[in-house]
């Protein structure tokens, strides 16, 4: 096979001296056995994204090893010197079950540490949460995690937090990418100073632990805590070191464990995908659920960032809410339980995601307290709470099974969630109702909200081409009515315009540019497009709503509003 000459420049340059004989032999053997994988693993350099980097594992540009993580922080290790000049600056480590996450987080403490900055380096895996925990509890300017979330296998990643343990946003992102890109190889130093690197555990784990205790439980009785039958599963990732100790700790001692799930392992041998979005991750948790009569099934993704929540309906049947579901009772219970002690002074607000559901607009105003809307991903809700130190954050979520309670920790977090959840189910457990019970009555409150996500994958250049016309034509040749429907406003996020077509007035968005656009129609339905930033996919999601008077129509509204999306789905023709 021919290897083109700008892919064999990059070759050579990992065959000099700067890489280890280990890289050398490993392209050598790809050379003459795997020619195409040696293209693969150096046609590009691995981006480093906002959010930072994920990929496959392996030798090369397009890799994620100790060079391409090493130049990552070296770029970042510049860049702390040059934002804090004469600080001793302080980062954070952890990294999850994956394979070799424990050797990547080493190289990068060690580089740090060669760059005479002082790391806290965790000693074992943990969750993603407490790497934000940490960054803030320890005073780090930045701090870094290994994982690839619930990627398959062969993955790893890098992602970057900053001193208020957000992860990193504009115009940061940007500077630090810029750094990276300008270094050579061989400028990354990989020698240690190990009298920097300082190994943390049980004293972190003490603090997060009592952090997501204090804000997540509302003085439920000990007998209800007792009483709720959990079932949980860590689907082999890092959650196992820390939600079984939070459950105890709190009062929870009705656990049941999936235990053929519960050691840590980087293949995930149980599932096709170790992510709670797939309701078929839980399909062993649910099984237990059956046997031992569970009240709620939960389960957390690797790194332990996503829960799914699965409750018994009005027949006793288990049922896995989606994201949007668990987002809006978590959100209510805590609204609920801020009015209860007398916390809702009119300065809070919830956070919440342009594709999320709507509802969280209706459980804002119900308690007359603000919802600050940001494009997908935690870093912009981090944001908001950086933003506007006056006011105080409740908590938040997105459709994408994600959610973070209080401010402690600045990203999703399903350490504190999963407590947040088990509070609900006990409490109203106790008083004869139950989580899906009360979930019913905020459709009779708020109004029955209803979502579905449809994802269309076009793979290879020609697929990337359909998607970009795909979204050519929603924006230069709307629908006017979609469904017997009108549509009353189109959103533009990367024009950052909007349009009012009943006034036929345009208005600025403020928020960040990002390649979405929203149609909204007159019924209130809303149906968002989005092209995946990381996968060959085009994602719509849609929202319908409702009026019902009592949980009795549920079920007829239910049909009515499946109907709705599947006549909307079918006249934009995706289906």
């Amino acid at each position: 096979m021919h290897i083109e000459k700008a892919i064999l420049d990059k070759v050579n340059v990992w065959l000099t001296p700067t890489f280890d004989n280990e890289t050398h032999e490993a392209i050598r053997e790809m050379m003459t056995t795997a020619p195409k994988e040696l293209e693969d693993s150096f046609y590009k350099n691995l981006e480093f994204g906002t959010g930072g980097m994920r990929g496959i594992m392996g030798v090369g540009t397009n890799r994620i090893n100790k060079y391409t993580l090493g130049k990552n922080t070296q770029g970042l290790s510049d860049y702390l010197k040059k934002s804090f000049p004469g600080e001793q600056l302080k980062v954070a480590i952890a990294y999850d079950c994956r394979h070799n996450s424990n050797t990547l987080a080493k190289v990068v403490a060690d580089v740090f540490s060669a760059n005479g900055i002082k790391v806290f380096l965790f000693s074992d895996m943990r969750p993603t949460p407490e790497l934000s925990f940490a960054v803030k509890y320890l005073g780090c300017h930045s701090g870094i995690v290994l994982t690839a979330s619930h990627n398959p296998p062969e993955y790893n990643g890098y992602k970057v937090y900053w001193q208020d343990g957000g992860q990193l946003v504009p115009p940061q992102d940007n500077e630090i990418i810029q750094m990276i890109e300008a270094l050579d190889y061989s400028e990354i130093k990989f020698e240690a100073n190990n009298d920097l690197i300082e190994y943390i555990d049980v004293q972190l784990d003490e603090a997060f632990i009592n952090s997501a205790i204090e804000n997540a439980t509302f003085n439920t009785s000990a007998s209800a805590k007792e009483n709720l039958k959990i079932v949980f599963t860590s689907l082999h990732g890092t959650s196992i070191k820390l939600v079984p100790d939070v459950l105890a700790k709190a009062g929870y001692s009705d656990v049941e464990i999936v235990k053929e799930q519960a050691e840590p392992n980087g293949n995930f041998p149980t599932v096709k995908s170790p992510n709670p979005e797939e309701p078929e991750a839980l399909t062993m948790a649910l099984d237990l659920a059956e046997k031992t009569n569970a009240d709620i099934v939960i389960g957390t993704d690797p790194d332990s960032d996503r829960l799914g929540v699965a409750v018994r309906d009005t027949e006793g049947k288990m049922i896995l809410l989606n994201g949007n579901q668990s987002m809006v009772v978590m959100t209510h219970f805590l609204l609920q339980q801020w009015k209860k002690q007398g916390k809702l002074t009119g300065t809070e607000f919830i956070g919440s995601t342009i594709v999320s559901t709507p509802m969280m607009l209706e459980l804002a105003s119900g308690y007359d307290v603000e919802c600050k809307v940001g494009l997908t991903g935690f870093k912009w809700i981090a944001k908001f709470i950086k933003d506007f130190p006056n006011q105080k954050f409740i908590g938040g979520g997105e459709e994408s099974f994600g959610f973070m309670v209080g401010d402690a920790v600045r990203d999703k977090d399903a350490v504190a969630s999963t407590l947040l959840v088990c509070e609900m189910a006990a409490q109203a457990k106790e008083k004869g109702s139950s989580l899906y019970q009360e979930l019913l009555q905020m459709y009779v409150n708020f109004g029955f909200y209803k979502e579905h996500l449809i994802s269309i994958t076009k793979k290879g250049i020609e697929g990337a081409n359909e998607i970009k016309q795909m979204m050519v034509d929603l924006r230069e040749n709307p629908m006017k009515e979609i469904n017997g429907q009108r549509v009353v406003c189109i959103e533009d996020y990367q024009s950052s315009k909007g349009r009012d077509l009943i006034n036929n007035e345009e208005f600025g968005i403020t928020i960040p540019k990002s390649n979405v656009l929203i149609y909204y129609l007159e019924d209130g339905s809303k149906i968002c497009a989005r092209p995946s930033g990381t996968e060959p996919k085009i994602k719509f999601y849609f929202s319908v709503n409702c009026a019902i008077e009592s949980i009795n129509d549920v079920s007829e509204a239910e049909n009515y509003l499946d109907n709705k999306i599947k006549n909307i789905i079918a006249e934009m023709r995706l289906n």
